[in-house]
This record gives C-alpha cells, sequence and structure tokens, in this order.
C-alpha cells in the first residue's frame, strides 16, 4: 500500500513535554555501555553525581520522541515493514543533566523508490527548554516504509549522506559492548520485545535479540567523543549516520574515523568478526577546544 502523502504532510502532531532527572541521564549512559571501566573517570562524569556529571549529547535522540503517528493506518505506513534508515542530529547548546524540555515532530519530506517499492520519510524534531524557549538540539529521524513506494513522490531525497574518504583511517576507537546492554537500554523509553524476547527475535529473522538502532548510534557519538573530544560532551556539535546492519549485544565493535577539517570528521562503525558494517557514511562535528 503506498503512501498517503497529502494527510503526511498535512499532520500537525502535539508538542511532547518530557522531563528527566540526573538518573535518567545516568540510565541512557549505561545504555551505552558506560561503566565498562570503574576505574576511568572520563566514564564517571556520565554516571555518577557528585563527578561534575554532564548529560551524554546522543540522549536528546530519545528526548521528545513522537512516533504515535507511524501507527496512523490513514498515514498508509505498515509499522510492521518500517525499518530505521537515518539519523542525526545537531546542539544548539550542551543538554542539561535534568530538566524539563518541549519537543515538536514534523515530517518534511517523502522520498518515492517506486511502485512495490520503498518509501522514505524524513522527520525533524525540534527540541527547547521548557521553561526559557532555548533551543536545545535538532533531531532527524529517517524511517524506510517497505512496499509503501509509489504515491508519485520525488525518487531522491533532498540532503544525503556521504561516503568517507577512500584512503586509511586516521584512527580506530573499538569499544565491547555487554551482552545485557539492550535490556538496559530499553530502560530510556524503547521497550519494543524484538530487543529483550528471543522468539520474537527470531520470528523477525534474528538469531536472538538485537542491539537498539539508537543505542549503536549513541555509541558511535561515545567513541568519537573518546576519540576527539576527551570524552568531553560539551564539545559536540553533531552526529549524523545511516543505519546499515545491526548489533547484537557482546559484539565489540570498532570505529574508523578520518578528521577532514578543524571540527569535522567522517566515520564509519563495524563489527570485524562479522565483518559488517552497521552504521556508514557518519559525520561528527564537535568543537576543537572546550
Amino acid at each position: 500500500m503506498p503512501l498517503n502523502p497529502d494527510y503526511l504532510m498535512s499532520l500537525d502532531r502535539d508538542e511532547v513535554v518530557q522531563e528527566w532527572s540526573w538518573k535518567d541521564a545516568a540510565i541512557y549512559a549505561l545504555g551505552l555501555g558506560y561503566g565498562d571501566d570503574p576505574l576511568d573517570k572520563r566514564q564517571l562524569r556520565f554516571l555518577d553525581r557528585a563527578q561534575q556529571m554532564q548529560a551524554m549529547p546522543a540522549m536528546v535522540n530519545v528526548l521528545g520522541y513522537d512516533g504515535a503517528w507511524l501507527r496512523d493506518e490513514k498515514t498508509g505506513v505498515d509499522y510492521l515493514r518500517v525499518v530505521h534508515g537515518e539519523q542525526a542530529m545537531r546542539m544548539h547548546g550542551p543538554l542539561p543533566v535534568e530538566g524539563r524540555i518541549r519537543a515538536k515532530t514534523r515530517i518534511v519530506e517523502l522520498v518515492d523508490k517506486g511502485p512495490g517499492k520503498g518509501a522514505l520519510i524524513v522527520t525533524e524534531r525540534e527540541i527547547s527548554d521548557a521553561e526559557t524557549g532555548e533551543p536545545i538540539a535538532s533531531v532527524n529521524h529517517n524511517v524506510f516504509c517497505r512496499g509503501a513506494g509509489g504515491f508519485g513522490g520525488s525518487a531522491r531525497q533532498s540532503v544525503t549522506m556521504e561516503r568517507p574518504p577512500e584512503r586509511a583511517p586516521d584512527g580506530t576507537v573499538s569499544l565491547s559492548t555487554p551482552r545485557q546492554l539492550a535490556l538496559i537500554y530499553r530502560l530510556s523509553g524503547d521497550l519494543n520485545p524484538l530487543h529483550s524476547d528471543p522468539t520474537v527475535a527470531r520470528k523477525a529473522g534474528f538469531e536472538r535479540p538485537i542491539l537498539h538502532g539508537l543505542s549503536t548510534f549513541g555509541i558511535a557519538c561515545r567513541g568519537m567523543m573518546d576519540a576527539l573530544c576527551d570524552a568531553d560532551g560539551s564539545r559536540v556539535k553533531g552526529l549524523a549516520g545511516r543505519f546499515s546492519a545491526p548489533v547484537y549485544p557482546g559484539e565489540t565493535l570498532s570505529i574508523d574515523y578520518w578528521t577532514e577539517s578543524p571540527g569535522k570528521a567522517a566515520f564509519e562503525m563495524r563489527v570485524p568478526e562479522r565483518e559488517a558494517t552497521v552504521l556508514a557514511s557518519g559525520r561528527f562535528d564537535y568543537m576543537m577546544e572546550a
């Protein structure tokens, strides 16, 4: 069934108001594997209120999320055939360790891959401080809807992600993932049983529960922060990438990165033991100094 472009582009979703505490920020960080080295004080800054705590900036990807419209039959979206395609975040200021935000989601683009093929829905979420109105972050979330093409839209996305340079990377960061990581990450709000129930995972074609895509995305942010920002979240300006394969909790992730200009880097994340690229066409923007 093709998408209903008129209905989708006219959707006017209500603002989402969300409040979080430092404990929520710590749980989010635990869901990215922080704390695996109890002697690393750079990790403790995202976990311990007594350590001049920071909120991990990638947490903006789970704040104010409004995905209820994907289950609206009038959109033409078959929710069971939706796949997370791309994710991008742009920080406008530091994320507080605790606070209250307002978030507004709108659909900004529809891409038609043809009859019987897929369609891409591009959304943008603006997140601001609920009290002051100061912008905190912009989050783009692209979903690929299998079989939903043929509605007569453009076949090309207006903004595309570039592949990294064709040369050896300037560095590599490796991060291990605990086997229980998906069970921790789901405490930040995504309770999809695909990430917890072995039976559901097998029905979906996976040998066991897979890691949440946004946990993979957050781990990429963690790795690039470690490599280029001395693990300082206040220096992160933006992160983007395309999901290309699932991650199984317990796997080791390697991030190859290329510094392209001051404050800008490309990266790709892979699972070496499976020779699989799991996050492609990555881009990381950061401040050179705090």
